[in-house]
């Protein structure tokens, strides 16, 4: 009989482990410590929170994370925190106090990865720079947030996402020609800046592990330790990474695209448009073999035939013209029968959905896009579901953002901090 029919113990535990590590995520294990405020650094531990990792997250022992009191508040707490702080650990500490900071360097040699989105300088005043600690541990990553990065002349000064979007291009090329730049309706330098961080963590956790894996705690002869190193993360360099064509466009053929509204520029077409009730449509015909599906589903066979416009750079220099038939066309149509017939041409087509449009919409729902959590008086809440979507080890909301200070016994006594020791540190206001 072979090993399929009858597992071995070993198999068994091997079993037994996977089905455990799936349960609680495929980051059960990770220690990170979360040192910063509102979107950026804790929107980077928030995604590795939902996937397993241990977060614990400092905050100021008076109000904490300022993301709290931000937008609209349910008993006097944002609810963007039930999203943003979901799965972490709340620890008080008065991070300008000699204990605090105490505290905070046990955490962060402990700590697989440390997360931080402070101006540059801050942690190295309190000794928990990145030198500090990898002259210690020489396995520690650290993922540093900050406007300009950890180097440059702009280093020192202060940088927020909108600041980032400016100086990465985004804002340059967003909105109409003949109109002032427009920003995006949400935080999305500060989102991608946490992006771009989870990516350097999960990168540099690899080779940390590939060349020997976590600090066993001991230094001099008897340290083994993997290669740890510093992720630094500018939020306006990770807006100009998703820039495209931008720079050899300008260093070749001495192009500065521009804003174009609704419109994809040199990709044609695709643009948004408005129906005969008033509502708006966005339509990408750009692939070659789609042009002509949505010339002929929408009469211009014409259009559909003509030899200049079988390619994407025949088509861009009458962008003017296709797009206004495109636009005599939907002014015709409902956004219903313009969405039923150009989803019949098999032509890429969506409406522009509200949250309220996202809430009822069958595909959302078909793809459990929205959980449904209680918070502690009983009171229901749905929150986005956690993605991306992994088919063995999902990601999940176990809590809701916590209370602050919500978990400070429980990581100062896994410090070996006595009952003692933490009321003397809340009677000193250090926690």
């Amino acid at each position: 009989m072979n090993q399929t029919q009858h597992p071995t113990q070993t198999q068994n535990q091997q079993a037994a482990h996977e089905a455990a590590a799936t349960a609680r995520g495929p980051l059960a294990g990770i220690r990170v410590l979360e040192l910063g405020t509102l979107i950026a650094g804790p929107f980077c531990a928030r995604m590795l929170a939902e996937f397993g990792a241990e977060v614990i997250k400092i905050e100021a022992p008076d109000a904490g994370d300022p993301l709290r009191q931000w937008r609209v508040l349910k008993d006097g707490t944002s609810l963007w925190w039930s999203v943003q702080a979901r799965n972490k650990k709340s620890l008080t500490l008065n991070m300008k106090s000699d204990e605090g900071q105490q505290i905070a360097r046990q955490l962060a040699l402990d700590a697989d990865i440390i997360i931080e989105n402070y101006r540059p300088g801050v942690l190295e005043k309190w000794q928990l720079g990145y030198e500090d600690l990898k002259a210690i541990n020489p396995a520690t990553i650290m993922v540093r947030i900050s406007g300009y990065g950890q180097t440059g002349p702009m280093r020192d000064l202060p940088g927020f996402g909108a600041i980032g979007e400016s100086m990465g291009g985004l804002r340059y090329v967003s909105g109409h020609a003949d109109r002032p730049p427009v920003r995006v309706g949400i935080s999305i330098g500060d989102s991608v800046a946490a992006l771009h961080g989870v990516i350097g963590a999960m990168m540099a956790l690899r080779h940390r592990d590939v060349t020997g894996g976590r600090w066993n705690g001991q230094q001099g002869a008897a340290c083994v330790a993997g290669q740890g190193q510093m992720v630094d993360v500018a939020l306006y360099e990770s807006v100009f990474n998703l820039m495209e064509s931008l720079v050899p466009e300008f260093d070749v053929a001495g192009v500065v695209r521009e804003r174009t509204g609704g419109a994809l520029p040199g990709i044609v077409p695709s643009n948004t448009y408005t129906t005969a009730d008033g509502d708006n449509i966005v339509i990408a015909g750009n692939g070659d073999a789609i042009f002509h599906r949505l010339m002929k589903a929408i009469g211009r066979d014409d259009l559909a035939n003509d030899q200049q416009l079988l390619r994407n750079d025949g088509r861009v220099p009458r962008t003017a013209e296709i797009d206004a038939a495109i636009q005599q066309w939907c002014s015709t149509q409902s956004i219903d029968a313009a969405l039923a017939c150009l989803q019949q041409a098999d032509v890429p087509v969506g409406k522009i959905y509200s949250v309220r449009d996202m809430m009822q919409d069958p595909q959302f729902l078909a793809r459990h896009m929205f959980e449904e959590h209680s918070f502690a008086d009983g009171s229901p809440v749905k929150l986005p579901a956690v993605t991306p979507k992994l088919s063995v080890t999902p990601g999940a909301t176990n809590w809701l953002g916590p209370q602050l200070g919500q978990h400070n016994e429980e990581i100062l006594q896994s410090l070996g901090y006595s009952s003692e020791q933490i009321a003397a540190f809340k009677s000193k206001q250090v926690i």
